[in-house]
C-alpha cells in the first residue's frame, strides 16, 4: 500500500503521463474502485461498463487532484468516479433492447397491422403468443420496446408548473454525501488488522457491548476500551 508521499510522488508523475505511476496508483486504489462499482451493480448497468466509468473518473481525479486539497487522494476519489457514473446513468443510461426482442417487436407490429387492414381486431397478447411460439411476458416486453425511451435529462413540469429534469421528481434512496461516507469508512476499516475490526464490527454493527466482547476474544475489558479507543482515532485520520 502506498504511503502519502509515495501517493503525492505517483500523482506528480501520472500527471506528466508516466503509465508506470498511473497503475501503481490504480492498484493501490482497485479495491475503493470495486467498492464504488458494487453500489451501482443492480441499476441496470454491465459490470464491466461501470468499470470503465470508474476508471475514466479515476484518470480525471488524477488530472485534477491538488496537493493544496489537504485531503487524501482516496477521499477525493470516490466523489469524482460517483459523479462519473450517475452521469452516465442520467444523461447516457438509455435502456437496450436485446436483437431478439427487436426482431419479434417488428414481427409482431407486422402481424397487427395485417390483422387491422382485413378489418379485424388487434390481436390479444395470448394470441399473439401462440402465433409466434413465445411467451406471453416476451410479446409484452416486445410491445413495451416499441415505446419511446424517456431519458432522465427530459424536461416536465413540478407541482408549480415550474420546468423540472425528470431525474429530480425520482426519490433517492443515496444521499451522495452518505455513499463516499460509507465507501471512506468501508475501506479504512478494511485496513486494520483483525482483531481491531472485530471489535469495531462488534461495537458498532452488532451492538455488543465492551465486556461481550473482552468475554468473546477472551481479553479483559479495559484491553478491549483501549483498543477500541486507538482504532477509533486510527479511523478518523484515515476518514
Amino acid at each position: 500500500m502506498l504511503s502519502s508521499e509515495e501517493t503525492i510522488e505517483c500523482i506528480r508523475l501520472a500527471k506528466l503521463g508516466d503509465e508506470n505511476a498511473k497503475e501503481k496508483l490504480l492498484i493501490n486504489n482497485t479495491s475503493l474502485l470495486k467498492s464504488i462499482i458494487k453500489r451501482f451493480c443492480k441499476k441496470g448497468v454491465e459490470y464491466d461498463d461501470l468499470y470503465q466509468l470508474a476508471c475514466i473518473g479515476f484518470l480525471k481525479a488524477i488530472n485534477n487532484f491538488d496537493e493544496n486539497f489537504s485531503v487524501r487522494f482516496s477521499t477525493y476519489l470516490v466523489p469524482m468516479i460517483i459523479g462519473e457514473i450517475k452521469r452516465f446513468m442520467r444523461d447516457d443510461g438509455q435502456v437496450k433492447v436485446s436483437r431478439i426482442i427487436k426482431n419479434l417487436s417488428y414481427k409482431i407490429n407486422v402481424y397487427i397491422q395485417a390483422k387491422i387492414k382485413e378489418g379485424k381486431e388487434s390481436p390479444t397478447v395470448m394470441e399473439i403468443a401462440e402465433k409466434f411460439q413465445v411467451e406471453k411476458e416476451d410479446v409484452i416486453l416486445a410491445l413495451g420496446s416499441q415505446k419511446p425511451i424517456l431519458s432522465l435529462s427530459d424536461t416536465t413540469k413540478d407541482d408549480g408548473d415550474k420546468p423540472i429534469e425528470l431525474h429530480e421528481k425520482l426519490p433517492s434512496k443515496d444521499n451522495e454525501d452518505d455513499l463516499v461516507d460509507k465507501i471512506m469508512l468501508k475501506k479504512a476499516i478494511e485496513s486494520l488488522d483483525e482483531r481491531e475490526q472485530k471489535i469495531i464490527l462488534l461495537r458498532y454493527y452488532k451492538d455488543k457491548t465492551q465486556s461481550e466482547i473482552a468475554k468473546e476474544l477472551g481479553v479483559s475489558q479495559v484491553q478491549v476500551s483501549r483498543i477500541e479507543q486507538s482504532t477509533l482515532k486510527k479511523l478518523k485520520q484515515k476518514m
